[in-house]
């Protein structure tokens, strides 16, 4: 194979911030910086590295992304050309930002892939950081930080622009994470046949393994290593956000976490004197997307986009897997990672472990970059044990955008050459899930909820079900404190009553 086509990442550097000033602190993009600057110093050149860079990606900031995460300190207008400025990275005319997704790390990583064997990349940087628990300090504080900056130009933009909920499911306030992965997570209790507090107790045990990885990760903003019984356990410390989810079962997203990778031809690495120890391959990887809509989905315990990528990207790297040392599964909700577990037929308490970082909850959910840290992480840990293989899956939206790869320190046995994800993204769109009613009035049945709270405790529920005809609904419970205390307390799966419709909104009354 002609080197100059052959992919490698050389470096990865990441960082986490616990600096309590809020005027000392590093902003977002001097983290993001360091980040980089770490990578290319793992790579074993330094500058030299960030000096032959023909291509700067970042991934889209949260303050970017949602209302809930606004920076009230300004924006910047053109962050890889501030990330590439800060770099002295004067090579690199491609300058990108990314849409939205958890998945964007490993997508971003596969197409850069695809672009080093067109002969399109030769050194390119992807990189990312979050300053949420500065902003949150400063806000609190009343200062005034400065973070706006605007170098000139428009960045070029990866991903996909479209949000991830529909109309509908913004005016039964179901428009984000927190509202949605709870739904989900009913849906898999289920469908598991489990009463609240066996459910309860088995997401407990199942992230308080990666808890304990926490613990053991300097990088890790949470390193209690909190035991199941307190992931568990609903108190003044720990309240439900949106049932049955309680606070340290939630992605962490109020951190100061940066995080980058660096890739070159394996051409440019012998030219610029990267040690071949530092190269990392990629074997397999695949991505694809559910039903963009989750009212659109045959349930909420599966996901076919997530078994179709992970049957892709083990066919492409010609291994099962039996072949995988270290894995590390998306973990923003204990949903994402019990479907992942299902569709993958990963047992839960796999003696390989499931996360390699901590996982969201305790490591860090910083935003969008979640898997650059996690595939940074697989970077060191296939260099310590060379010839491993370790599996990282990334997912995007609502258990929606899936995105995984396979590295290791092996060299790849063939040209890297994925299969144009169009191919098997078809037979997942043309697998429909059930008729959805907007306007829905009858009797009818609870299919999946969550009770959403906050700081005085049940707020107001989200639910889908059924009307007598098998079509789905989407609702809301009147909002009545009694009722709602009662279905995050009681199990309200398949209960029974009437909905009606009113204002654009479907209200559902249990009988």
């Amino acid at each position: 194979m002609d080197e100059a086509r052959i992919p490698v990442l050389v470096g990865c550097g990441q960082i986490t911030q616990r600096e309590k000033d809020p005027e000392r602190a590093r902003s977002p993009m001097d983290l993001t910086a360091d980040a980089a600057r770490a990578a290319a110093e793992d790579a074993g050149v330094g500058s030299a590295l960030l000096a032959a860079l023909d291509t700067v990606v970042m991934i889209r900031s949260f303050s970017d992304t949602s209302w809930r995460f606004a920076s009230p300190f300004g924006r910047y207008n053109n962050p890889p050309r501030s990330l590439a400025n800060r770099l002295g990275a004067t090579s690199a005319k491609r300058l990108i930002y990314t849409h939205p997704g958890g998945n964007m790390p490993q997508w971003c990583v596969n197409r850069l892939f695809e672009m080093v064997v067109r002969g399109d990349v030769e050194a390119a940087l992807i990189a990312g950081g979050e300053a949420l628990a500065t902003q949150k300090a400063a806000e609190r504080a009343k200062l005034q930080l400065d973070w706006s900056e605007d170098p000139g130009g428009e960045p070029e933009i990866w991903g996909v622009a479209k949000r991830g909920w529909s109309d509908m499911e913004q005016r039964h306030r179901m428009a984000g994470a927190i509202f949605a992965y709870p739904l989900f997570e009913n849906g898999i209790r289920g469908h598991l046949g489990r009463t609240i507090p066996e459910h309860l107790a088995a997401m407990g045990k199942l992230f308080a393994h990666f808890a304990a990885v926490a613990k053991a990760n300097p990088l890790a903003d949470r390193r209690a290593g909190y035991s199941a019984e307190a992931i568990a356990t609903v108190g003044a410390d720990n309240p439900y956000i949106g049932f049955p989810y309680t606070k340290l079962m939630n992605a962490n997203a109020y951190i100061d976490q940066a995080a980058a990778l660096v890739l070159t031809s394996v051409a440019k690495a012998k030219a610029l004197g990267i040690p071949e120890e530092k190269w990392v391959y990629l074997h397999g990887c695949a991505d694809a997307h559910d039903h963009w809509y989750i009212s659109d989905r045959h349930n909420y315990y599966s996901s076919p986009a997530m078994r179709t990528v992970a049957r892709e990207t083990f066919e492409m790297a010609e291994m099962s897997l039996a072949d995988i040392s270290h894995i590390d599964l998306y973990s923003c909700f204990p949903s994402a990672v019990e479907i992942a577990c299902a569709e993958m037929s990963i047992p839960l308490d796999d003696p390989r472990g499931l996360t390699i970082t901590g996982g969201l909850p305790y490591f860090g959910g910083p935003g969008n970059n979640y898997v650059t840290h996690s595939i940074a992480e697989m970077m060191s840990r296939v260099r310590s044990k060379p010839a491993s293989f370790g599996l990282v899956t990334a997912n995007g939206n609502y258990v929606t955008k899936q995105s995984a790869g396979i590295y290791s320190t092996t060299p790849a046995r063939k040209v890297f050459t994925p299969r144009d994800p169009m191919l098997y993204q078809a037979e997942i769109d043309a697998d429909h899930g059930p008729v959805v009613a907007e306007v829905a009035e009858g009797p009818a049945a609870i299919e999946t909820y969550t009770v959403m709270h906050d700081r005085k405790g049940p707020s107001y529920s989200v639910l889908f079900g059924r009307l007598g005809d098998g079509r789905r609904f989407m609702a809301n419970t009147p909002e009545d404190a009694t009722l709602l205390a009662d279905m995050a307390t009681r199990d309200y799966l398949d209960a029974r009553g009437r909905v009606q419709h009113a204002d654009g909104v479907n209200i559902f009354v249990p009988d």
